[in-house]
C-alpha cells in the first residue's frame, strides 16, 4: 500500500499518478540539493493566489541558479487541468517543482540549462481551525542570506525545520517559534506568526531569514483593509508569552490559532477570527 494520497504529477509532457521515479543517482537535485517549489491550495472549487504562487516558484528558481522554464500562466493552466483527476470537493496541494538535472562546471554547481520542471498535485485535507496547535521555543535557528538561499523556497532549507520541529514534538509540542539570527521570532517551523496585544496585531519583519509568505502578505492587507491595526516589527519570545493572542498564517492550512505557548494556555481571540473569515471570505470570492 502507498504511504502517500493520491496523486497526480506532469512532468515531461505527460500526467503521471502516483510518484513516479523523475530522478535518478547522478540527477544534481538528488544529491546535491538544487531543487526548489512552491505551494498552493485548492479547495471549494477555489485556488487563491494561485497565480502569485507559480510566479514565486520561478523568482526561487532564478534566486537558486535554475532557469525558469514555464510561466507561470502555464502553471496555472496546467493546475486546472490535474484538478480535474480528483474527485469533486477534494482538498489538494498544488506543488510546482525545479531542479538541476545535470552538474555544471562543477559537480557543486548544478547546470541552469539542464533545468527540470513537474507539477505536482496530492491529496491534503485543510488543518481544523478548531484544533490549532502548541508552540514552544525551538532549540536551532533560522539562517541569514549569508550563509543560506533563504530568498528562495529552497528543499536545502527544510531539513533545518525538521530537526526544530523533531525536537519541539519530542518535548510534546506541535511546533515551535523559531528565532533568527539576533535572536528574535521569524516564524514557526511551518508558517508565519502573528500575535495580538490590546487590540493590535504584529508580525515579524521581513528581515531576510524567513520567506514573506503570500498568506501573509493577504492576511496583512485583509486586517488592514478591514482597519485592524497590523505592524511587522522585530518581536522578541517575551512579546509571544505576553500575548492577547497567537495565530499562524500558511499555504497548508491558511490562518490558524495557536492555544498555547510552553505552559500557558491560549484561546482563539477576536483577532484571529477576523483574520481567517476575511481571508476566508477572500479565498471564495472571484478576486483571489
Amino acid at each position: 500500500m502507498a504511504w502517500y494520497s493520491q496523486t497526480w504529477t506532469w512532468f515531461d509532457g505527460e500526467w503521471r499518478e502516483g510518484n513516479p521515479g523523475i530522478m535518478g543517482p547522478r540527477t544534481h537535485a538528488a544529491w546535491q540539493a538544487s531543487c526548489v517549489f512552491d505551494g498552493s491550495r485548492y479547495f471549494d472549487g477555489v485556488s487563491p493566489d494561485l497565480d502569485r504562487h507559480a510566479a514565486r516558484v520561478n523568482r526561487s528558481a532564478v534566486a537558486l541558479g535554475l532557469k525558469a522554464t514555464v510561466s507561470a500562466e502555464e502553471i496555472v493552466a496546467k493546475t486546472a487541468e490535474g484538478v480535474k483527476k480528483f474527485g469533486s470537493g477534494t482538498a489538494l496541494y498544488i506543488k510546482p517543482m525545479y531542479w538541476a538535472e545535470a552538474d555544471g562546471p562543477s559537480t557543486i554547481i548544478g547546470d541552469p540549462e539542464s533545468t527540470q520542471f513537474a507539477l505536482c498535485l496530492f491529496e491534503a485535507p485543510m488543518g481544523d481551525p478548531g484544533k490549532g496547535f502548541s508552540v514552544t521555543k525551538g532549540a536551532y535557528r533560522r539562517p541569514t542570506l549569508e550563509n543560506a538561499p533563504t530568498d528562495a523556497k529552497a528543499g536545502c532549507l527544510y531539513p533545518n525545520n525538521a530537526r526544530i520541529l523533531r525536537e519541539a514534538k519530542a518535548r510534546g509540542f506541535d511546533n515551535a517559534l523559531v528565532l533568527d539570527m539576533l535572536g528574535n521570532v521569524a516564524e514557526t517551523g511551518t508558517s508565519n506568526i502573528f500575535l495580538a496585544k490590546d487590540g493590535v496585531v504584529k508580525t515579524p519583519v521581513v528581515n531576510g531569514t524567513f520567506l514573506n509568505g503570500i498568506t501573509r502578505q493577504r492576511t496583512i492587507g485583509l486586517l488592514r483593509g478591514a482597519g485592524v491595526p497590523v505592524e511587522e516589527t522585530t518581536l522578541g519570545y517575551a512579546d509571544f508569552e505576553q500575548a492577547d493572542e497567537i495565530f499562524s498564517s500558511g499555504n497548508y492550512s491558511k490562518v490558524m490559532p495557536i492555544y498555547k505557548i510552553d505552559d500557558r494556555e491560549l484561546q482563539p481571540g477576536p483577532m484571529f477570527r477576523k483574520a481567517r473569515e476575511l481571508y476566508m471570505d477572500f479565498a471564495h470570492s472571484k478576486s483571489a
